[in-house]
């Protein structure tokens, strides 16, 4: 018999891969849950292929899905609001909409980019969203020519927020769209980090892979050297600077504000802290999922939907075993699986604690990554 008042009511606050995996992930273990998803609004943006913006694979209507007939489906009463607090130790949820109370709570709304580097408002983060690469693909579209600087730098207080993968893409991506428009000779690309070893989370032969593919494609590169500014027309570094008339930066992740309106555990890097099955300690059944989370793991753990998914189904299963008063310790395998793609072909690179593997680019590992797309968003059609 439930601890608590049966059905029990769940809140899931966010409307990314992480929350909506929990809600699948609760629904499939427990029929009769109340689950109230909390989010600004009822879509989901596919994030992972806004690498096909700018080459025009991809447009805005293909990447965000309405998510009336999920919720629907699944049962699930949405609320549409920012969350703005916690309170009664996380019973109470604070909206811009009033208050959601609930029995059990999931935290999965994401992180966000440290912008404290000077200058940064010269630069485009594309994973900041859709219109973000919708930007650029504008302003690709005006440029006669110029120098295009690619580049990502991770959260020094919390190394492993950081997200990598889709600046290489965009990268890849955008050499090669300039190759079939007839003109890449107008451009040059620079790629920087403040590494020496950019994509080391990925694997030491994917690091070699990625180096090597911009030497072939005769994209020059700029690392090891410490971000000091960007100007309107230049990334600066500790090791030296060079122009750029167009400037994409992916910065580390942190937090998000409205994690400074709760009395929630943090970590370095203003994460939320969890532990190995998503709880957060010192809390009662409060659990977090995806880039919101701060998690014990290697330090090649990624923050990619993959690795939410998963942290998704062990969060789902130890929430409903505490509310019938039956802890569960259900773990989460840490994988990373990611398709480095470049418009018509791709790289598979794969990593779990025991193997790291890498398959070279051929065109079929682009229609997979493409296949994935299309069977991961039917389940949300």
């Amino acid at each position: 018999m439930s601890t608590y008042r049966d059905p029990a009511r769940i809140t899931v606050l966010g409307a990314g891969f992480g929350a909506l995996s929990t809600v699948r992930a609760l629904r499939r273990r427990d029929r009769h849950a109340r689950i109230t998803l909390v989010a600004p609004r009822a879509e989901l943006h596919y994030l992972p292929g806004i690498i096909w913006i700018p080459s025009g694979l991809r447009t805005r209507a293909d990447l965000v899905v309405p998510l009336g007939n999920f919720l629907k489906r699944m049962a699930v009463d949405f609320q549409p609001a920012e969350v703005t607090g916690l309170s009664d130790g996380g019973r109470t949820v604070h909206t811009s909409h009033g208050v959601v109370t609930n029995d059990a709570l999931v935290i999965a709304t994401g992180g966000r980019f440290l912008k404290k580097l000077p200058g940064i408002e010269h630069a485009i983060t594309p994973c900041e969203g859709i219109a973000a690469a919708e930007r650029i693909r504008d302003r690709l579209r005006e440029m006669p020519g110029g120098t295009i600087a690619v580049g990502f730098a991770s959260n020094p207080n919390e190394p492993t927020a950081v997200r990598g993968g889709p600046m290489f893409e965009f990268l890849f991506g955008i050499d090669e769209q300039l190759r079939r428009e007839g003109r890449r000779d107008r451009f040059e690309i620079v790629f920087f980090n403040p590494s020496t070893e950019p994509g080391n989370r990925l694997g030491p032969k994917a690091v070699k892979h990625l180096l090597g593919e911009m030497a072939r494609r005769g994209i020059r590169t700029h690392l090891g050297h410490k971000l000091k500014r960007f100007e309107a027309d230049k990334v600066v570094t500790e090791g030296g600077e060079f122009t750029a008339d167009l400037i994409l930066f992916m910065p580390g992740m942190t937090g998000n504000t409205w994690f400074d309106a709760t009395d929630l555990p943090r970590s370095p890097g203003g994460l939320l802290q969890a532990d190995a099955h998503c709880r957060i300690p010192g809390t009662e059944r409060i659990y977090v999922v995806g880039d919101s989370g701060s998690f014990p793991g290697p330090d090649w753990m990624p923050k990619q939907a993959h690795m939410a998914d998963l942290q998704a189904a062990a969060a789902a299963e130890n929430l409903l075993g505490d509310l019938q008063g039956q802890p569960s310790s259900v773990t989460f395998k840490v994988e990373l699986i990611c398709i480095v793609d470049a418009i018509d072909h791709g790289t598979l690179i794969w990593r779990t604690p025991a193997r790291n593997w890498l398959l070279p680019s051929t065109r079929l590992l682009h229609w997979a990554k493409r296949g994935f797309e299309w069977n991961y968003l039917r389940q949300y059609r």
